[in-house]
């Protein structure tokens, strides 16, 4: 039986990240699907992919620049054309130079479903090798919701949207969150006609409320349909389509239903039980804030599977402070700056507290808003919609959150994350210069507005929260 200082379960981008900071270290990587986990071929990439170039090919219809083009190739042939710019960047879903890059590195792949058997030992489908660490980057799956005839059709996931070639004509994306956002825009953008059914009140309903609004009109502005507050009764099949029932009004017809409800971490037949866990199916492994899932000697957890932050760079970042501690070096994780982004048109990018969130955590916050639009920038790039948002603590004085719309928001928000991360004084920040002309410029006005606003108190030292 080979042995191994650490075995890990998945490759996902956490995986990556904890192998490629094991120097020295004899390491093993079991996965049953493709090297990399879904980011690369499913998920992220591809569907990131498909929305630059489905915005790239919209210049042409955009007043501003259309004088510039011959004119925009027909939705269809310009699909064809995202799918296989997708394709290409994805390597067409082929592992093979990830896994040659594993094995370059040193360490050794075992392909099939890994299963713990007894502490310190795993079986790979019939081969059992032995581990002192054990790191468990087994991802998350789609949720299924339990709706009555949902078993009689064939609905996408995000990932059968991601690897199929066809457009729909028509499509009902069941969920408002970051996937649903994401798809659902790309699919009209290319002129399917869309509908995004949300339970809650709003698309996205744990961000800013300006956030659905914006992302609701631009929605609106490539004849997008969004039914908040709405709970699907009955899905059944329509000729070669489906119908969706709802509780608000009549039901909507369409050529496919994409599942976009949310994900799941992946914790089915992983044997936890051998090392003493109890973790239903559907649940997240609980860790520390070391990583170390809790009850559970030697075995580590990284990524959707904790069910802390699902981002591929949470789970980069959670890979760096495993790898950390297998070599022996004290390292924690603080999640309270970890950014999200929405790559819709416009993009959406956050990091921290909301103005709700930090109300409900006991904080009275200050608010500034900016709109993108006074960005010479913005007028530079014939940009009209996007804003900004900040929240700060007044008592000390400090950003605690930022929401930002439009502009390449994703880029310029790490100077908010830094902002919230390090506890960076408003007096600070107000003195940080821009280059100009940036869409990072927005951050200025409401800086000061704030800054403006709290020197009248007294602060509270960095660290006292």
């Amino acid at each position: 039986m080979e042995a191994f200082d650490v075995v890990i379960i998945g490759s996902g981008p956490g995986a990556q990240m904890t192998w490629n900071s094991l120097p020295g270290r004899s390491v093993a990587v079991v996965e049953q699907g493709l090297v990399g986990g879904n980011c690369p071929y499913l998920a992220c990439v591809p569907s990131k992919a498909m929305l630059q170039t489905a915005h790239v090919w919209g210049l042409a219809s955009n007043p501003e620049f259309m004088p510039v083009f011959l004119g925009p190739e027909p939705p269809e042939t310009a699909y064809t054309m995202t799918v296989r710019r997708r394709d290409k960047l994805v390597h067409n879903r082929d592992d093979f130079e990830a896994a040659e890059q594993l094995r370059r590195a040193g360490h050794k792949l075992f392909r099939g479903h890994g299963r713990i058997v007894r502490p310190g030992v795993v079986d790979v489908s019939g081969v059992r090798i032995r581990y002192r660490d054990l790191v468990i980057d087994t991802g998350s799956v789609p949720e299924i919701p339990p709706v009555p005839g949902i078993e009689n059709i064939e609905p996408w996931t995000s990932e059968e949207a991601m690897s199929s070639d066809g457009l729909p004509e028509s499509i009902v994306v069941l969920g408002g969150g970051p996937v649903g956002c994401e798809l659902s825009h790309l699919f009209a953008l290319f002129g399917s006609v869309t509908t995004v059914v949300e339970k809650a009140d709003r698309l996205l309903p744990r961000e800013e409320p300006e956030v659905a609004d914006t992302l609701t009109e631009a929605l609106h502005t490539v004849d997008g349909r969004v039914l908040p507050g709405a709970t699907v009764t009955e899905i059944s099949p329509r000729g070669t389509g489906v119908r969706v029932a709802l509780d608000t009004g009549r039901p909507v017809d369409a050529d496919k239903l994409l599942l976009a409800a949310g994900r799941v971490p992946y914790t089915i037949d992983l044997g936890l039980e051998e090392v003493g866990l109890q973790v239903r199916p559907g649940a997240p492994m609980p860790v520390d804030d070391h990583c170390r899932v809790v009850g559970a000697p030697h075995v580590w957890a990284v990524g959707d599977v904790t069910g802390i932050s699902p981002h591929t760079h949470t789970a980069e970042y959670q890979g760096r402070i495993v790898a950390a501690n297998l070599m022996g070096r004290e390292a924690v994780a603080n999640y309270r700056a970890v950014p999200r982004a929405v790559y819709t048109e416009p993009a959406l990018a956050a990091v921290g507290h909301t103005e709700s969130s930090a109300r409900a955590a006991g904080i009275e916050p200050l608010v500034a808003k900016a709109d993108l639009g006074d960005t010479v920038r913005a007028q530079i790039d014939g940009v009209s919609t996007g804003w900004v948002k900040l929240v700060a603590d007044p008592s000390r004085r400090t950003v605690i959150g930022a929401t930002a719309m439009g502009g390449h928001a994703e880029e310029f928000i790490s100077e908010m994350s830094l902002a919230v991360r390090g506890d960076i004084p408003l007096s600070v920040l107000t003195d940080v210069v821009h280059p100009f002309p940036t869409f990072s410029e927005v951050l200025e006005g409401p800086l000061v507005e704030l800054a403006e606003r709290v020197a009248v108190r007294e602060p509270v030292p960095v660290g006292q929260h």
